[in-house]
């Protein structure tokens, strides 16, 4: 005989790291601070879906969500987002500064390795500030940066400052964009997995220019040399 803690033990065991709503409906805001932490600040965490999670969970706020069983408050979500963003873009860049390229050298992920090749170049084109601010908007680039930032020797100070301001950005304003689009629309959560594919896609658009005037320059190198 199957008993509810079992049900609940088996629901939570499902859970797909990989979709927003089924995070958002067995963890709530902790697991959007959790989430936010993990991509931010833990090279593990790279592929997790960082900014459909926060527009998914600001939607959920405005009661979109309570025909799939989620209703979350946008105060509680905005201090969890938040202090999950910032404390785990700190703590990568701690690790980075402490434990130095080990810590990328040992992946054999790929695409953790292009984030890095990108944040890199980031940081090398833009400067120290605009890179780190940049980077939060950048899927892949936001977990790398940290630490590599890190490595590379960036000021504390300046890295702690403009870390801070993209964060904030970043987690609260992707957030309340999705309470807003929420509160204008009524029975907004039948658009809710057409919503969250747009917000995938327009979240790997700066990826894609990066990737494409890399190519570019890559190109005008040869044809130079």
């Amino acid at each position: 005989m199957t008993t509810p803690l079992a049900l609940s033990l088996s629901s939570q065991l499902a859970v797909n790291v990989l979709d927003a709503q089924s995070l958002l409906t067995t963890f709530g805001v902790l697991g959007v601070g959790v989430v936010m932490f993990a991509e931010t600040g833990l090279l593990i965490g790279f592929f997790l879906p960082g900014d459909s999670l926060l527009f998914t969970a600001g939607l959920l706020c405005t009661g979109g969500g309570t025909g799939h069983g989620v209703h979350l408050s946008l105060g509680p979500l905005l201090v969890t987002a938040a202090v999950g963003a910032l404390a785990g873009a700190q703590c990568g860049y701690l690790l980075g500064r402490r434990a130095g390229g080990t810590l990328l050298t040992r992946s054999k992920s790929a695409r953790l390795h292009e984030g890095a090749q990108r944040a890199e170049e980031l940081l090398d084109r833009y400067g120290h500030a605009k890179a780190i601010v940049l980077a939060r908007f950048v899927p892949v680039v936001r977990t790398v940066l940290n630490p590599l930032a890190g490595v590379l020797g960036v000021p504390a100070r300046t890295f702690t400052l403009w870390q801070v301001a993209g964060g904030l950005v970043w987690s609260l304003g992707l957030t309340l964009a999705g309470y807003a689009l929420g509160s204008s629309i009524p029975n907004v959560d039948r658009y809710l997995l057409p919503l969250i594919a747009v917000i995938i896609v327009v979240s790997l658009i700066p990826l894609a220019l990066e990737l494409l005037r890399s190519r570019r320059a890559a190109r005008a190198k040869e044809a130079r040399g």
